[in-house]
């Protein structure tokens, strides 16, 4: 099969591997459509260390293909969605709630990381049964592939932010992510959505998605607009949705004594992030930081599923870009470079 793969530190390529073979709890899926994260371009450029000729991509769905003979709850021809996260369901992280660090921090997160990811014309599944979901008929391919992590993630931020139903919310940068937590935070009764976004289109779509109002960081102090917006109180919940230094201190600093900072970010370079010391109360504001790894699992995508199936949101808008698999060397570039107004490219395999 071809795969499209990290050659080394800063380089990627096609490479030809075999087809997968499923162990007894397993499932190989045959991919129908991909999507192409920001994260995969930091793992090229170093994020998690060096890897060689690792197949990329974590966000696919597709078709099964083929079953290990201890899986129940799917057969070939299935059309399925796998979260980006894969966690080991009997671990012992994952038996405490947390399965996404199952085998350790971030162990949850297999594609593209410690095995081959998706960005291959079949792609093999850990515990199927547990980690893969149906797609309802009503569902399509382009709109499933968004639960494996733009949804998951997002909707992350808004639930570990502890919004409360009329509570403020300012969400910082509307990539993806951003967009999709704004759309959570209206979900779990928010009153009042900020979006901080610079970039006209990605400011459009955060509008589309539920902000109220969007703060433009360069053509204001984005702390300042939103400690008026709120009459110098703060918000409720600050989500950080980008992954910089800046972004993070921004957060704390527009969070109310008590509020939380729920953090969706992946920072994917320097040694530190920074708290701003007296924003933070000195340590003893009560201002919780909240972070997290995008949950996985079969009952997590069967609920993003049910929201797509109830048509309560279309994901579609965010795809900017359509591309088939042989693009891949131009789709990468596009994401990497965040090219021609980028927010996310699908691939689609023939």
């Amino acid at each position: 099969m071809r795969t499209f793969v990290m050659q080394s530190l800063g380089h990627v390529g096609f490479m030809d591997k075999p087809i997968p073979v499923p162990g007894p709890n397993d499932a190989v899926v045959k991919t129908t459509r991909a999507l192409i994260c920001t994260s995969d371009t930091h793992t090229v450029h170093g994020a998690i260390g060096p890897r060689e000729n690792l197949t990329l991509g974590h966000e696919a769905v597709g078709v099964v293909h083929d079953v290990g003979s201890h899986v129940t709850l799917f057969k070939p021809g299935d059309r399925v969605v796998v979260g980006a996260i894969t966690p080991d369901w009997g671990d012992l992280a994952a038996q405490g709630g947390h399965s996404s660090q199952s085998g350790g921090p971030l162990g949850g997160w297999k594609f593209a990381n410690i095995k081959d990811g998706v960005f291959a014309e079949y792609f093999h599944v850990n515990e199927a049964d547990a980690n893969m979901a149906k797609i309802p008929d009503s569902v399509t391919d382009e709109e499933a592939v968004y639960c494996c992590d733009m949804l998951s993630t997002g909707f992350m931020g808004a639930e570990h932010g502890n919004i409360p139903i009329g509570g403020t919310v300012a969400v910082f940068a509307e990539g993806p992510v951003g967009l999709m937590a704004t759309f959570g935070a209206k979900l779990r009764g928010a009153g009042l959505v900020i979006g901080v976004e610079s970039i006209p289109k990605r400011q459009d779509l955060a509008r589309h998605y539920g902000a109220d109002v969007i703060v433009d960081f360069t053509k204001e102090d984005a702390v300042e607009r939103i400690l008026e917006l709120t009459d110098g109180i703060g918000v409720d919940t600050a989500i950080e949705a980008l992954g910089a230094d800046i972004t993070f201190q921004n957060c704390i600093k527009v969070t109310k004594p008590g509020g939380t900072i729920s953090i969706t970010g992946y920072f994917g370079e320097g040694e530190f992030v920074h708290i701003p010391r007296l924003d933070w109360g000195v340590g003893m504001a009560d201002k919780t930081i909240a972070t997290g790894l995008c949950p996985g699992g079969r009952l997590r995508m069967d609920r993003l599923l049910r929201i797509l199936e109830m048509k309560r949101l279309d994901p579609t808008v965010m795809t900017t870009h359509t591309l088939h698999f042989g693009e891949m060397l131009q789709a990468f570039e596009i994401m990497d470079k965040k090219l021609d107004g980028v927010i996310k490219p699908l691939i689609v395999f023939d």
